[in-house]
């Protein structure tokens, strides 16, 4: 039993490949919003009929196939987080590996943090990564706790529970901190997705770390300020 349930997860496996790899060169070529389920079959080589039987819906599919785009984004975080020199400063760093790749791709960032899929994201995240396990290979354990949890507060807050014990944040801030930062991301990428904001993705990138930097910095305890050391750009 165990031996048939392996293979059926290889076989599914190599299925879910198939049409994501399909749907995401039809992302590329014709962006997220002119996808559909026919098109992406027929590019895989099989019917629509054979799609539903590994995805509920399109935007399930379009959800799994923009996850393809977040692992530039998970390869550069270590090097990114690597540049502070405490706990905020990597939190800070972070946040801007994941403001540059994210308005880069604004509907698939859009996508996978923003519009409602029917569904808890969490539990599309788990089974992406069940299928997917070979992208956690080599990122360390701090930074699989982060990426393997969808909502960006919580990954914020995970991330940053230390810092209580560093003294850096008061606990009572900690979850204020916390969806703040989300929030202000998420305001930029919807001022950008709807035209209200004309500027470029890396305008974007450096005006929402203006915001998300600020306040986060005004939370951290006075004492502790100083050692903050983060700059946006350092190379």
């Amino acid at each position: 039993m165990a031996a048939a349930d392996e293979k059926k997860k290889i076989q599914n496996a190599r299925m879910w490949r198939y049409f994501l790899n399909a749907a995401a060169d039809l992302i590329e070529e014709k962006g997220m919003s002119n996808i559909k389920i026919r098109e992406i079959a027929d590019r895989a080589g099989y019917t629509s009929s054979t799609v539903y039987n590994y995805f509920q819906n399109l935007s399930h599919l379009k959800f799994f196939a923009a996850m393809r785009y977040t692992t530039a984004y998970f390869q550069d975080l270590p090097n990114y987080m690597k540049k502070g020199e405490n706990t905020i400063d990597e939190w800070l760093y972070g946040w801007e590996c994941f403001c540059r790749h994210s308005f880069q791709y604004l509907e698939v960032y859009s996508l996978l943090y923003i519009e409602n899929l029917g569904v808890i994201p969490e539990k599309m995240n788990q089974m992406y990564y069940e299928v997917y396990a070979n992208e956690l290979i080599n990122l360390s354990e701090e930074v699989q706790s982060i990426i393997t949890h969808h909502n960006i507060a919580t990954r914020s807050t995970l991330f940053i529970q230390k810092t209580i014990e560093e003294g850096f944040i008061d606990e009572a801030d900690l979850d204020y901190i916390a969806n703040l930062t989300m929030l202000i991301w998420t305001g930029m990428m919807t001022n950008l997705l709807n035209l209200r904001k004309n500027v470029t993705k890396e305008e974007a990138a450096k005006n929402t770390m203006h915001y998300i930097s600020r306040s986060i910095i005004d939370v951290v305890i006075p004492e502790k300020k100083h050692l903050i050391t983060y700059e946006y750009g350092r190379g």
